[in-house]
C-alpha cells in the first residue's frame, strides 16, 4: 500500500471547527501541526488577528513551512512551538491556559499515546477541550496502513485512564474519527 499524506484534505477544517466551538479570541494549540497548516490556519483565523494560536510540532521544517503559508494567506497570530508532545511538559505552553488543543492525523505516528494525551491534558484550562481527529481502521489505498492507525476504542480507554470526559464523538469525513473530550 502506499502511504500518500495528504489525510487532512479529506477534512473540513471549517466545519470541524465550528462543531468544536473556537471563536474569537480562544487560546488553542495545534499539536503535531503537519506542514500544510491545514488547521493551524483556519483556527488562527477564527481566533482573531489579536490572539496567538500555537502550532506545534517536532520538526522545524514543518513550523517553518506553516509559518510560509500563513504569511502568504495574512495569517500572523500563529506562534511556532518546537516541542516532543511524547514528553510531559516539554512544551513550552504553559499548564492550564488553552481552551482547545488539536490532536489532528496524528497520533498513528507514535506509540506514545498516553504520554501525548497527558501532555495535551497538561495545556488545557479546566473545562478545556481536547479535539482528537485520526483515521478510522477501514482500509483504503492512502493514509497510512492500517496496521499503524490507532483504533477510536484505543484513545476512548486512555482518556478515561486520564480522567476526560467524551462530549462527542462522530465521523470527520469518510476515513476518520472524530473525538471530542473535556479537562
Amino acid at each position: 500500500m502506499v502511504y500518500i499524506s495528504g489525510g487532512n484534505e479529506l477534512l473540513n477544517a471549517f466545519e470541524i471547527l465550528e462543531k468544536l466551538g473556537v471563536k474569537t479570541g480562544h487560546k488553542v494549540a495545534d499539536l503535531g501541526c503537519g506542514g500544510a497548516g491545514h488547521f493551524t490556519i483556519p483556527t488562527a483565523q477564527l481566533v482573531g488577528r489579536n490572539t496567538n494560536m500555537f502550532a506545534v510540532d517536532i520538526l522545524r521544517s514543518v513550523l517553518k513551512s506553516v509559518q510560509s503559508k500563513a504569511r502568504l494567506e495574512g495569517v500572523n497570530n500563529i506562534k511556532s512551538v518546537w516541542s516532543n508532545l511524547e514528553i510531559f511538559g516539554a512544551t513550552k505552553i504553559r499548564k492550564g491556559s488553552l481552551d482547545f488543543a488539536l490532536l489532528i492525523n496524528m497520533l498513528f505516528q507514535s506509540k506514545q499515546h498516553e504520554n501525548i494525551l497527558k501532555e495535551a491534558v497538561r495545556m488545557l484550562k479546566n473545562e478545556g477541550r481536547l479535539l482528537i481527529i485520526d483515521w478510522n481502521k477501514t482500509p483504503s489505498t492512502f493514509g497510512p496502513p492500517p496496521a499503524d492507525r490507532v483504533p477510536a476504542n484505543h484513545i476512548k480507554d486512555t482518556a478515561k485512564k486520564l480522567k476526560l470526559k467524551l462530549i462527542d464523538e462522530f465521523e470527520a469525513g469518510n476515513y476518520h474519527y472524530g473525538l471530542i473530550y473535556e479537562k
